[in-house]
């Protein structure tokens, strides 16, 4: 579980993060929403260290962050596991050379047993013989699966996907989604997604935290999600069309 303590976070006169508490639990994908500007990723980059807030506590399974040694931190960065937005995959190397980077770089595996751990998480994502293919020779559907297996390779206890369905059609994204949800709950990994896809918040969000000028504005359930009327900022953003106000009405009268 990661426990976030009334962090605050500014860039010189400009408060981005303005007192922001919530909880991400384990076996959970916990969504982060909010238009541009509201800060979706500073609040991302404050959780897995990049940025320090000026105020307020982060907490990893009751470790707090802000109070860690250099060899403590060296370790929580080990545990968490990243699925960048555009992928961040070395052209250079062959897609297994991409998933074994982080074990050659902090573990102590011996070559044999990276190989095998490389090639488990390829099967995971149903990639198991592209080991040899370079990133300009896959899609966007098939980089992406391999950045997960990338961010699996070090079996995290915390996987942090930034827009993971950015530059995807529909149907991948919804790929990208499931093998996202299977993870989580195979694993039993607290996992955090910034997203703007809605149909990411519909099909996989077990907790949504909504983000709005700084502020948490509001969290609850994909479920509560359809329900919510009497929060302005969120209706406003999660039914920004047509379609998707038709939906939650027939939702609605369909219970």
């Amino acid at each position: 579980m990661i426990e976030v303590r009334n962090i605050k976070k500014r860039f010189g006169t400009q408060e981005i993060l303005m007192g922001i508490s919530t909880q991400f639990q384990k076996g959970k994908c916990n969504l982060i929403i909010g238009s541009s500007g509201a800060g979706k990723t500073v609040f991302l980059k404050c959780l897995v260290g990049l940025f320090n807030p000026e105020d307020g506590d982060i907490l990893y399974d009751n470790r707090p962050i802000g109070s860690m040694g250099v060899k403590e931190k060296k370790k929580l960065r080990n545990e968490m596991g990243m699925l960048f937005q555009g992928n961040a995959l070395f052209d250079s190397l062959t897609v297994e050379q991409n998933v074994r980077f982080p074990l050659d770089m902090f573990s102590e595996m011996s070559m044999e047993e990276k190989t095998e751990r490389v090639n488990f998480c390829l099967s995971r994502v149903n990639l198991e013989n592209a080991n040899d293919k370079y990133p300009g020779e896959i899609s966007g559907g098939m980089m992406k699966r391999v950045g997960i297996a990338r961010a699996i390779v070090m079996n995290p206890k915390y996987l942090f996907c930034d827009e993971p369905n950015s530059g995807l059609d529909p149907k991948t994204a919804l790929v990208i989604d499931e093998l996202i949800k299977e993870i989580t709950i195979e694993y039993n990994i607290t996992t955090v997604i910034n997203t703007h896809d809605m149909n990411s918040v519909m099909g996989i969000g077990d907790k949504v935290t909504f983000l709005h000028q700084g502020y948490k504005h509001w969290e609850g359930s994909k479920e509560q999600v359809m329900e919510e009327s009497e929060n302005k900022e969120l209706y406003e953003f999660i039914f920004a069309s047509d379609f998707l106000k038709k939906l939650r009405e027939a939702a609605l009268q369909n219970k």
